[in-house]
């Protein structure tokens, strides 16, 4: 079983993440994306910020009748970065393969997140276009030193 792994803070869930993950679904041929709902993201200010509950229903609610699973699964693992997210889920679900998801504007600042280079060395990377922010991720520094695996 192939599965993606979508995570951010759906504050709130929107169509554009509903876009991506079916995109992904169907490019990458994957059986499911889980939507990793997270408690908190330290790059992101808190003002603002709904709490879990609510953006968990929103998410639920998006992705109903899809492939899709809105999770608040690094609560119940009791992560807070993602690295530690990815090597518990892995460790849970031992026959499953994994692919991280993430849109163009996260690889834009992926070099920003703790220990990326770990989670790339992790599991597979798929990176979704998003119009305007393309060139930004192209010329990131996280894409100069992923730039060795891509593939398109």
């Amino acid at each position: 079983m192939l599965t993606g792994l979508f995570g951010g803070s759906f504050n709130p869930a929107h169509g554009g993440h509903r876009r991506v993950s079916l995109f992904a679904l169907d490019a990458l041929g994957l059986d499911e994306v889980w939507w990793l709902v997270s408690p908190g993201n330290v790059l992101k200010p808190v003002e603002g910020m709904a709490p879990l509950c609510a953006r968990l229903a929103s998410a639920q609610a998006m992705t109903r009748n899809t492939p899709i699973r809105a999770t608040a699964i690094e609560r119940e693992l009791g992560t807070r970065f993602t690295i530690d997210t990815l090597r518990a889920i892995k460790r849970r679900y031992p026959k499953r393969r994994f692919v991280w998801i993430m849109g163009a504007d996260n690889l834009a600042q992926f070099h920003k997140w703790k220990y990326w280079r770990q989670i790339a060395r992790e599991m597979p990377i798929a990176v979704i276009a998003r119009p305007g922010y393309d060139a930004a991720a192209l010329a990131s520094p996280a894409m100069a030193w992923l730039r060795r695996w891509r593939q398109r």
